[in-house]
């Protein structure tokens, strides 16, 4: 079989798989609730949006503990989060550190391709992010933080 004959074959199969309803192991496939690692999130016990937050991810399959702290500000500083990029809420998820109302959307996307980063950070509490939702939402963006990519622009999310 030549190079052109089983490339042909090979994109045949794809598509035949894929009409099928089998996903390819080519597509990156977001984590089923049963393979998602356990969320830790340390919070202002007095704090009502953070905890609709993890209402947010616990809905997408996550197994949530809430652990109320008096000074969340220290948990940061031990976490890494970059000064100037903080929010209200900080949760450990498996490898990374997630700061914020970040949408779960994006922590499966994290999970799912495994960048090089520390973690992920919506800075302050932007109108219309999970947890923070209310009049007049607006855009907002999901940025990394730590390892290779350091702090950039990892997602835009669109107001609704």
């Amino acid at each position: 079989m030549s190079w052109k004959s089983s490339r042909s074959f090979g994109m045949s199969l794809f598509f035949v798989l894929l009409l099928a309803g089998v996903t390819p192991p080519l597509v990156a496939q977001e984590p089923a609730p049963s393979e998602l690692p356990a969320a830790v999130v340390y919070k202002d016990p007095n704090c009502g949006c953070c905890t609709r937050w993890a209402d947010h991810i616990a809905a997408a399959g996550f197994k949530v503990t809430l652990r109320d702290v008096s000074n969340v500000g220290e948990i940061k500083r031990e976490l890494g989060i970059p000064a100037g990029m903080g929010s209200c809420h900080t949760a450990v998820i498996g490898d990374y550190v997630i700061e914020g109302h970040v949408p779960v959307k994006v922590i499966q996307r994290l999970l799912s391709e495994r960048p090089d980063v520390r973690g992920l950070t919506v800075p302050g509490m932007p109108i219309g992010s999970p947890g923070m939702e209310g009049p007049r939402p607006r855009a907002y963006e999901v940025y990394t933080f730590g390892g290779a990519l350091g702090e950039t622009v990892y997602e835009r999310v669109p107001a609704p």
